[in-house]
């Protein structure tokens, strides 16, 4: 992105065979690169900026530490540690003097990636019905919305036991579904009606195909009759080369196998017509006529008959049955396809202080950043601790800052002070510290690489600033071994041509 001179850029470039004239950039680049980059992979991008894109000059940095710059009151050269968390890896670098310690930095192979994806594994083994809906990019959604970090993670699990406590704060997802079921809501004409759609729709079909079968019984028919002409016109060569490729010995096989396929088309015929009337009769539903009532009515001296019989049975009529209704359950369709995120909540992000939840042998964060600060003296220790610093987009769950100074409380020495900071903005800090850098640095020679530096000096080449890291420059052998090979050889021709002479 362009602003006035200067731009920054990621590091993600393709490169794209155009010329020089269509893709160059006439200002500078603010570039970020990876903790400790081989010099290789410097070598390849500044060759890209200068050979293809003919920038003018190019600097160098870590995003974290460029969110670090942004972060830190101006004209301030501080210490601390970083604590940058993204979706790949998460670092742990020590800042002393306003200058990267690059020797213990310490990096651990957690991030958002990979607690996105135990947190789909967790939800695929709690709901196997909806695989295909529990999704890489809705576990993101739900890590950043509805996630925390547990300021004890033994003492919230057990809080999570409590029915009361599950109930208050169980988070549901609706998945998306569909709620139109063919079978409840098609009325019993729709589906007469689509029975006899069926109905005519087989009945079409078997019509083409008997007048498919017709039609090939129909060819056989009269290929059998153009032979059986031939044997009455008395070409019986002919007829014989005709026997022999139907496969067949005598006239009188033949004659069978053609009366066979008359009545076999004869048939085919009448079923073709047969089938043709009734589709072109409608369906109609059939019902029983009601015979007429007034043939029915009892004359008078059945009524006297049937008097008679009265006293036989008893007074009491029986009781009607009454029919049992049975209630059928009723499926909630959306309550099936809802995702109760429970303990899940905070056991996706607790792999980055965990990992050995998800099989990792590596050590969380509170262990690394332990062993770091044991690196250093403890005047150092007090000095980098009061300014932990913490950005990326992966610290952005509610309750990061509390858990790193619960466990920097437990690490540290009674009563000692330590402050932790967290990002204004962890997710566009970085770019907006690189624009300050640049703003900053713009006209200072000594934080550019130009084209003339990357001619003397090589692609890995850089200069350091304080968001950048440290350069360390390739040591090539000494020639020494060459240069001793030399007079060595001289010395043998000439004594080689002094023997020569002798002789």
């Amino acid at each position: 992105m362009r602003c006035g001179e200067w731009s920054v850029m990621e590091t993600e470039t393709s490169w794209e065979p155009v010329a020089i004239i269509q893709g160059y950039v006439d200002h500078p680049i603010v570039l970020t690169e990876a903790v400790c980059n081989p010099l290789y992979s410097r070598q390849m991008m500044s060759e890209l900026l200068f050979e293809c894109y003919g920038i003018p000059k190019v600097a160098y940095g870590i995003d974290s530490l460029f969110s670090f710059y942004h972060n830190k009151p101006k004209n301030s050269i501080s210490s601390g540690v970083i604590i940058s968390s993204g979706y790949q890896c998460t670092h742990i670098l020590p800042i002393l003097e306003g200058r990267l310690d690059a020797k213990n930095c310490k990096r651990i192979n957690l991030g958002g990636s990979q607690a996105a994806g135990y947190l789909q594994r967790l939800l695929q083994l709690k709901y196997p019905g909806h695989l295909a809906a529990i999704t890489l990019s809705r576990m993101e959604e739900i890590l950043h919305e509805h996630s925390y970090i547990a300021e004890d993670y033994g003492e919230e699990l057990h809080k999570w036991q409590c029915p009361d406590y599950y109930e208050n704060n169980v988070h549901k997802m609706q998945l998306p579904f569909s709620s139109k079921l063919l079978s409840s809501t098609l009325t019993s004409e729709e589906k007469q009606e689509r029975r006899q759609q069926q109905l005519r729709r087989l009945q079409e079909l078997n019509a083409r195909r008997r007048e498919e079968k017709l039609q090939l019984d129909q060819e056989r028919l009269d290929r059998l009759l153009y032979v059986q002409e031939l044997l009455e016109d008395g070409q019986m060569d002919q007829f014989h080369k005709a026997l022999i490729e139907l496969n067949m010995d005598s006239p009188e096989e033949l004659q069978s196998y053609i009366q066979k396929l008359s009545l076999a088309v004869e048939q085919a015929k009448q079923k073709i017509l047969q089938a043709e009337v009734s589709l072109e009769v409608d369906v109609v539903d059939s019902k029983p006529e009601t015979p007429d009532l007034e043939h029915l009515e009892p004359s008078l001296e059945d009524v006297e008959s049937m008097n008679d019989f009265e006293p036989l049975f008893s007074e009491e009529a029986p009781e009607i049955e009454k029919p049992i209704t049975t209630v059928q359950p009723v499926f909630n369709l959306a309550a099936y396809h809802q995702l109760f995120i429970g303990t899940e909540r905070i056991r996706a992000p607790e792999i980055i202080f965990q990992p050995s939840l998800i099989g990792e042998e590596q050590a969380g964060i509170a262990e690394t950043l332990h062993y770091i600060l044991n690196r250093y003296s403890k005047d150092i220790q007090e000095r980098l601790v009061q300014n932990i610093f913490l950005t990326g987009g992966n610290v952005m769950y509610p309750g990061m800052k509390a858990r790193i100074e619960k466990e920097l409380l437990e690490m540290r020495p009674f009563q000692s002070s330590f402050q932790v900071q967290l990002a204004l903005n962890p997710v566009l800090d970085a770019w907006y510290g690189a624009r300050d850098w640049a703003l900053d640095h713009l006209d200072d020679v000594e934080a550019w690489v130009t084209r003339k530096d990357y001619e003397e000096k090589g692609g890995e080449y850089f200069k350091e600033h304080c968001a950048s890291n440290i350069y360390v420059p390739i040591r090539l052998p000494k020639q020494a071994s060459r240069a001793s090979e030399a007079p060595a050889s001289s010395k043998g021709s000439g004594a080689s041509g002094s023997g020569t002479g002798e002789a």
